[in-house]
């Protein structure tokens, strides 16, 4: 059996009460009474394990109804505590290993979906990147297609002013030639009828 220990920084924090193992005698404490056994909850080197613990410490605030209306617990002077059993029992060496692995079989299943995500985003963003190339050609050629549309169209339109520049003349010229030829012509007796 071991020593009683005062160091509170390593004793046990989550606790809960069990009945005193057969064969084994209860111990008092420093101040003369009997000791309480608990057994360690923590999950620790100490899971499972027993030891005697003094009645008058507190460690844990009494039950209530509420949290709000519990009453502070009692200031330790001590912490008094002998283990019962040296070695953790076997359910918790159990525990303790499936616990462990548990906890690697989530971190493994953490890092494989984080690991999938990752190759997510970059197929996502490589995906991404080839849509934008490609809208940026497709836009690019619209742009050139449009430019080439506007080009021929405003030629067309030129070569058609220009007929139509050229039509005009031609129909100024006739009425000039027209103009000065009536002009010209000698008009005596040749009155409009009405004026005879």
């Amino acid at each position: 059996m071991s020593l009683p220990c005062s160091d509170q920084s390593i004793g046990p924090k989550k606790m809960k009460s069990v009945s005193l193992p057969r064969g084994v005698e209860a111990v008092r404490c420093w101040c003369g009474d009997l000791c309480k056994v608990k057994e360690v909850e923590d999950f620790s080197d100490w899971l499972g394990m027993k030891f005697f613990m003094c009645a008058n410490y507190e460690s844990d605030p009494p039950e209530c109804i509420s949290a709000y209306i519990r009453p502070p617990s009692p200031s330790p002077l001590y912490m008094y505590y002998r283990w019962i059993d040296m070695e953790m029992p076997d359910w918790a060496v159990t525990e303790i290993r499936e616990r462990g692995r548990r906890a690697w079989a989530t971190w493994d299943l953490e890092e494989r979906r984080e690991k999938a995500e990752a190759e997510e985003k970059v197929a996502q963003k490589k995906e991404w990147e080839e849509y934008s190339v490609e809208q940026r050609a497709f836009l690019d050629e619209m742009i050139r297609k449009n430019q080439e549309e506007k080009l021929r169209l405003e030629e067309v339109y030129r070569e058609r002013e220009q007929a139509r520049e050229a039509e005009r003349e031609t129909k100024r010229e006739r009425a000039r030639t027209a103009k000065a030829a009536e002009e010209g012509s000698d008009r005596k007796g040749k009155h409009p009828r009405w004026t005879q």
